[in-house]
């Protein structure tokens, strides 16, 4: 008892410290690769936050479903035979097997190989072998069915779920940054869907880094991803193409805009650019359709704690023009200092065939397990929070500064909800996310 007492104690004194040096733009290095944090982590965040599971275009039938998962928990993502969408905890009520042991597929009924109880694609329990022998009146299958995640909903397609009964509503958790979502997922009058299964794959990083990335770090583009502009993967003429747009932070959420060229919509076929025109508020349009200087281009975002989005353009055959496409990503801790990452790639249903092909040839040219941007990120949260397990780490603070000491302000003419900058090179997002990291941490 003593021995867990004092790593609890350690633990909340390394959260202490960063509580107070976040004020000052530092952060302890250590935090990205500790086991008694990681354990707090998965307590007081993974089963509090609302967590994004998947897209509803992935289970588009009566009856087909996905299997995913909340760090250590496993859950049945099924449409039912009513057609509503059911988040069910992948354990028997009998003796706690899990029942679906494949990752997609289509049925009515799951049957548990152990003692074979039985359950409707709603999770009410419908089968007991020698039922009436065993339990007479005793067992009332109202009350057995499959656990369901304590919340879940969805927004324009995206399933998430909350483990938290007192938790607030989806509606009210995206709060200003629905105006962001919006704007990723409404381009299209028929919505987006994801094209293949999700590609998964396991990092020895620490899942903060991914979700710090994306949230507002354009200032390693010009050198991490500086390769990818000299051999014309991404449109150039040079890596700092993130420095000069506009850096924006909505609770619970934050993302990056970079200018692009007047009227060009980065490659988007005309009648995408049509129906977003009819489908987003006119200050959304205003902003992607721009003026005939520049106008503004949606890129990286993210939301707490661990969903995160890219739509990026990528040259997918030498000397031709960008082609964009849209990724959203989880970093799913399975321990300290290791993640799974999930990556689907998405398109809008009415898009041109010719386009969805060239997006998702663009998309696994950068992106995914075998992109050539993703390998530069990886390799960066990989040495990362190899540093970050040593003991050096526990003393050593990170420097999260950018922005603070030189004069830039928030825009007063930004036409969406929260503070948005007139610089995307700027550590502003990412002081945000660890202040809600911190604001969960603490709440025990």
């Amino acid at each position: 008892m003593a021995t867990d007492e004092s790593k609890l104690s350690r633990a909340e004194a390394a959260l202490e410290l960063f509580r107070s040096k976040l004020q000052e733009g530092l952060i302890p290095s250590h935090i990205f690769n500790d086991a008694e944090i990681f354990e707090l982590e998965k307590d007081r965040i993974f089963t509090k936050a609302w967590m994004f599971l998947g897209h509803e275009s992935e289970i588009p039938n009566p009856g087909d479903y996905v299997v995913r998962y909340i760090v250590d928990d496993s859950f049945i993502v099924i449409r039912d035979e009513n057609g509503g969408v059911q988040v069910l905890f992948n354990s028997c009520s009998h003796r706690g097997m899990q029942i679906c042991n494949v990752e997609m597929g289509n049925t009515s009924h799951f049957r548990c190989p152990y003692h074979g109880w039985t359950y409707k694609n709603n999770g009410n329990l419908v089968g007991v072998p020698y039922g009436k022998e065993l339990y007479g009146d005793g067992l009332h299958r109202d009350q057995w069915g499959l656990k369901s995640a304590a919340k879940y909903d969805t927004y324009h397609g995206m399933i998430f779920a909350c483990l938290d009964p007192d938790a607030v509503s989806l509606d009210e958790y995206l709060g200003g940054f629905k105006w962001y979502l919006d704007i990723y997922l409404k381009k299209s009058e028929q919505g987006l869907e994801v094209v293949g299964a999700p590609q998964r794959w396991v990092v020895d990083a620490d899942w903060k880094l991914g979700a710090d990335n994306f949230i507002g770090d354009g200032y390693h583009t010009g050198v991490s991803h500086r390769s990818t502009i000299e051999i014309g993967v991404l449109p150039g003429p040079n890596a700092d193409f993130h420095k000069d747009g506009v850096q924006v932070y909505a609770d619970p959420g934050g993302a990056g805009f970079i200018y692009s060229p007047p009227q060009s919509f980065n490659g988007y076929p005309p009648n995408i650019v049509e129906s977003l025109k009819r489908n987003l508020k006119p200050e959304q349009v205003e902003l992607l359709i721009g003026n005939e200087n520049y106008h503004f281009f949606p890129s990286h975002a993210g939301m707490f704690p661990n969903l995160s989005l890219l739509n990026a353009p990528a040259i997918i055959e030498q000397g031709g023009r960008p082609v964009p496409y849209l990724t959203m990503r989880t970093w799913n801790p399975i321990g300290p200092g290791k993640i799974e990452i999930w990556s689907w790639f998405l398109v809008e249903k009415d898009a041109p065939d010719w386009f969805k092909e060239a997006s998702y040839r663009g998309y696994v040219l950068t992106f995914g397990s075998s992109g050539t941007l993703e390998q530069d990120d990886t390799e960066n949260w990989w040495s990362i929070s190899k540093v970050a397990k040593g003991s050096m780490a526990r003393y050593h603070l990170l420097n999260y500064q950018m922005g603070m000491t030189s004069g830039i302000q928030p825009l007063t003419d930004w036409p969406g909800p929260g503070t948005a900058y007139p610089k995307a090179y700027l550590e502003a997002n990412s002081r945000s996310f660890y202040g809600k990291y911190l604001e969960y941490m603490e709440r025990a």
